[in-house]
C-alpha cells in the first residue's frame, strides 16, 4: 500500500482528541488510510442502507449495541447521530473512541461544529500527491501524463484507464452525492454546468457569465458552485490583498481537486492532446497549485494559498501566505526557461517589501536560479515549504 503523508500527523492527535475526522473527495483513500491506522476500531459504513436506517431510526440503540471504539464512514448521512455522540465523548475516558469520515465537507463539518466543537481533530485527505506517488511509479512520467491520469488511488491500485474511471466517477457523484446535498431536478443541466466549470479552469470565476452560458439564474449558479466545493470537486483560490492599497481583482479563481477529472469533463481522450490544447497552461497551473494544497493538507494544516492580480493585469499565480514573508510563485507549462516567464515575479519584487521567497515552477527538466528566483521542475514542488 502506498503510504499517506497524513498518517504521520495522525500520530500527533491520537489519544489527545476523543474524535478524529477526515474529509475529502469520494475515493481519495480515506477509508483505506483509516482502516489500516485504526485497526482496533470497528468499521461501520453508512453507505449500507440497512445500517444507515438503523442508526437513523434508533441512534441510541445503535450506539448501545456498538459500545467500543468505532470508525463511522460517510457519517454525514446520519446527521442526528452527532447529538448522541457528544455525551458519550464527554463521559468516556477512552482515547479517540470515534473516527469519522465523509466526502461532503459542509454536511460533516456543520454537524461537528454544532455537536462536537472542541472535541474533534479535523483533517482533509485529497487523492495522492506527487510526493506520495514518486517512489511507486515511473519517475519519468511527463506533466501531460500526470495531468491526464490524475491522482485517484483506484486508478493506480487497479491500473484503470482514466477514460473508464472518470465518466463512472462523475455519474456516481451526480447521482448520489449531488442529490443528497441539494434537490436538483434537472441533473443534465447540472452536468452541463460542471462541464462549463471545467472550461473555466484556472480562470477568474465570473458567476454572471457562467450562469448566462448555462441558462440558469445567478443564485442557482452560486448554489451549484457551493455544492461542487462542498463535495470536493472544485476549490476557489482567493485573491491576496494584504498590504496593498492599489485596486486589485476581487473575484476568486476556479480549480479542480483532480486534473484527470477536469480532463474528462473537457472530453480530452489521451494525454498527447494536451500538448496543443488551449487550456494546457491552465491545467498545468491547476496541477501545481493542487500539489501545494495537498502538501499543506497532508501536514494537517488548512490552506494558506492565494493568487495576486491588479487591475492592470499584473499577476502572481500563487502566493503562499507566510507571516511577514509571503512566497511568490509563477507557474508556466513551458519546458524551456525564458526570462519572460518571470515577468510577473520582477514586478512583484518592485512593489513588495518581503520578496526573498521567489519561485518559478515549469515543466522543464532542470532546477536553476536566476535573478534571485528559484526555478523548479514541477516534480520538485516539495522543496517549497507551504
Amino acid at each position: 500500500m502506498i503510504s499517506r503523508q497524513l498518517s504521520k500527523h495522525l500520530d500527533n492527535v491520537v489519544g489527545k482528541f476523543p474524535v478524529i475526522t477526515v474529509t475529502g473527495p469520494r475515493q481519495s483513500g480515506k477509508t483505506t488510510l483509516l482502516k489500516n491506522y485504526f485497526l482496533s476500531h470497528k468499521y461501520i459504513n453508512f453507505e449500507e442502507l440497512d445500517i444507515r436506517e438503523w442508526a437513523k431510526s434508533d441512534p441510541r440503540g445503535f450506539l448501545e449495541d456498538n459500545p467500543g471504539a468505532l470508525f463511522l464512514d460517510e457519517v454525514q448521512k446520519v446527521p442526528d447521530l452527532f447529538s448522541y455522540l457528544q455525551p458519550l465523548v464527554d463521559n468516556d475516558t477512552k482515547p479517540t473512541r470515534f473516527v469519522l469520515s465523509g466526502s461532503q465537507s459542509f454536511l460533516l463539518n456543520e454537524n461537528i461544529s454544532q455537536s462536537l466543537a472542541g472535541r474533534a481533530a479535523i483533517f482533509e485527505l485529497l487523492p495522492f500527491s506527487w510526493q506520495e506517488l514518486e517512489n511507486y511509479i515511473d519517475s519519468g512520467i511527463s506533466a501531460n501524463d500526470y495531468i491526464f491520469k490524475g491522482s485517484f488511488p483506484r486508478i493506480y491500485d487497479k491500473d484503470i484507464e482514466p477514460s473508464y474511471f472518470f465518466p463512472s466517477y462523475i455519474r456516481t457523484y451526480v447521482e448520489r452525492d449531488v442529490r443528497q446535498i441539494s434537490n436538483i431536478s434537472d441533473i443534465s443541466l447540472f452536468q452541463r454546468f460542471l462541464k462549463l466549470c471545467a472550461g473555466r479552469i484556472g480562470q477568474l470565476l465570473n458567476i454572471s457569465s457562467l450562469a448566462n452560458d448555462c441558462g440558469i439564474s445567478i443564485n442557482t449558479a452560486k448554489n451549484w458552485i457551493s455544492i461542487l466545493e462542498q463535495s470536493y470537486i472544485i476549490f476557489l483560490l482567493r485573491p491576496y490583498h494584504k498590504n496593498f492599497n492599489k485596486r486589485l481583482v476581487k473575484m476568486p479563481k476556479l480549480y479542480f481537486y483532480d486534473t484527470g477529472l477536469a480532463c474528462s469533463l473537457l472530453e480530452i481522450e489521451k494525454s498527447s492532446q494536451l500538448t496543443t490544447h488551449y487550456l494546457m497552461g491552465n491545467l498545468f497551473e491547476n496541477l501545481v497549485i493542487l500539489e501545494l494544497q495537498k502538501n499543506r493538507f497532508n501536514a494537517g494544516m488548512p490552506s494558506n494559498l492565494f493568487f495576486w492580480r491588479n487591475n492592470h493585469g499584473n499577476e502572481i499565480d500563487c502566493i503562499i501566505n507566510k507571516p511577514n514573508s509571503p512566497v511568490a510563485i509563477e507557474i508556466k507549462s513551458g519546458k524551456t526557461f525564458t526570462s519572460n516567464m518571470i515577468k510577473g515575479i520582477k514586478y512583484w519584487k518592485k512593489i513588495s517589501t518581503n520578496n526573498k521567497n521567489l519561485y518559478l515552477i515549469y515543466s522543464g527538466p532542470f532546477n536553476l536560479k536566476q535573478l534571485d528566483v528559484q526555478i523548479l521542475n514541477w516534480k520538485s514542488i516539495k522543496k517549497i515549504n507551504a
